[in-house]
């Protein structure tokens, strides 16, 4: 059966409406417009000039059709998706899914406190490392103090301004118009294939696949709120998050020439270029995108691991406040870890990506079985078997590339990890088989 909800359900009349009550997606988006983004969309435009804009739209398009489909499945359960894989697929999937979440947004987390407290400190002179503990305490005091509401709304309003900064930057940058648009022809240069898959996997990612049923959650939404939940879903990713991916991407194609600048280098090196006016933008813009992601991906791990435990996942559970007023206050090593971030931020990026083809198995496996009281319309399954691929392929990339480089320390523990993800992944395709279901919808 195809489902009877779709994006028909959101009108112009609506939309007006709509803008109001919106937000879960922002917090998705919150993390997707992050330093791990921002590395990658300037490493090709540094390096590529124009030629991988479409790789960049072509982003936002995905990030876009997997929040769909974590929405799809939030909404027609009301629950979320670790304690629906405990019901339909049992305790092991369930303890899998959670493990996956953590070891990727757990690393993802104290890297994103060192961009944060980097960013900081470039901004204020302060010390990087006084910044880490600040940032912890305002983590902590705001998000366990305060719930989920107050997250939702820092992450409207700095996505909001992180997207008006970048656009503003982009308006005191030369751009070459014929050279944009001849980036939207598909191609590939030689040895960009790494920078692509970044770049698509900042926008498709296992945190935002998992988090947007616990989202949800927090603000009540049932199935009756579909068009509401669709329209948040358009506008956040195909709207903000795809202006933000271009106008960081043509800025850096544009004035830089230098992958290896990082993020915090890259706006440092606008100010001799184009003007100090277009330094400071950038900056500030990279200092938002880095709080709201720090700030959303906090609340990623205490959400999965409170919801396989059975603990309520709102702050009114004293056990899931700790839990949230602990990961935050974990977060301020991070700003104490030495080396060069972009690095590290790759690293992050690669643990991210080698875990999402399974978070995207799972919530298809699940929309397509019992779990749900509408199975998907073949349309929506061909777009998440698409985005199967192209996630599998990401996630291949990274490991080979990380392999090829020489297996370092952080290399193999990014390859075991790899490995027993893809076997997870493989055990869920034949149950899915084994089921009878591998036929429904398609």
């Amino acid at each position: 059966m195809g489902d009877r909800h779709g994006i028909a359900d959101v009108s112009l009349g609506n939309a007006s409406d709509y803008l109001d009550e919106m937000g879960p997606s922002w917090v998705a988006g919150a993390i997707a417009a992050g330093p791990a983004s921002l590395a990658s969309l300037i490493t090709a435009g540094a390096s590529y000039d124009y030629a991988l804009l479409w790789v960049v739209v072509l982003s936002a398009l995905a990030g876009a059709l997997s929040q769909y489909l974590a929405m799809r499945l939030g909404l027609l359960t009301e629950r979320g998706i670790v304690g629906v894989v405990e019901d339909h697929l049992g305790e092991t999937w369930a303890w899998i899914l959670v493990a996956d979440v953590v070891i990727a947004s757990g690393v993802a987390q104290l890297v994103i406190m060192k961009t944060v407290a980097g960013v900081s400190a470039t901004i204020t002179g302060l010390p990087a490392t006084a910044w880490g503990v600040v940032w912890a305490l305002v983590l902590a005091l705001g998000l366990a103090g305060r719930g989920y509401r107050f997250l939702e709304l820092a992450a409207k309003g700095l996505v909001a301004f992180v997207v008006v900064a970048f656009v503003a930057s982009l308006a005191v940058v030369p751009i070459d118009a014929g050279a944009a648009a001849a980036g939207l022809v598909p191609s590939l240069p030689a040895n960009s294939a790494l920078v692509a898959a970044g770049i698509l996997g900042g926008a498709v990612h296992i945190t935002l696949v998992t988090m947007h049923s616990y989202t949800m959650r927090a603000r009540g939404w049932t199935s009756d709120d579909y068009g509401l939940a669709t329209f948040d879903v358009g506008v956040s990713m195909l709207g903000a998050f795809g202006v933000f991916s271009v106008a960081t991407f043509l800025v850096a194609a544009s004035v830089l020439s230098d992958p290896s600048l990082g993020t915090i280098g890259a706006a440092q090196a606008l100010g001799p270029l184009v003007g100090a006016n277009a330094q400071w933008l950038f900056l500030l813009g990279l200092g938002g995108a880095a709080v709201s992601t720090l700030g959303a991906n906090t609340i990623v791990p205490p959400f999965v691991v409170a919801d396989k435990l059975g603990w309520g996942t709102d702050v009114g559970d004293p056990r899931y406040r700790g839990l949230l007023a602990a990961v935050a206050l974990l977060s301020a090593p991070g700003a104490f870890i030495g080396g060069q971030v972009l690095g590290q931020l790759v690293l992050v990026l690669a643990l991210g990506t080698v875990g999402t083809p399974f978070a995207i198995a799972v919530v298809l496996y699940l929309l397509n079985s019992g779990a749900v009281p509408e199975a998907n319309s073949t349309l929506a399954n061909l777009g998440g078997l698409a985005l199967l691929a192209v996630t599998g392929t990401l996630a291949a990339n990274f490991v080979a590339s990380l392999f090829a480089g020489g297996l370092a320390p952080l290399a193999a523990v990014v390859l075991v990890f790899a490995v027993l993800v893809a076997l997870a992944t493989l055990g869920l395709l034949v149950a899915f088989v084994r089921d009878g279901n591998a036929g429904a919808s398609v």
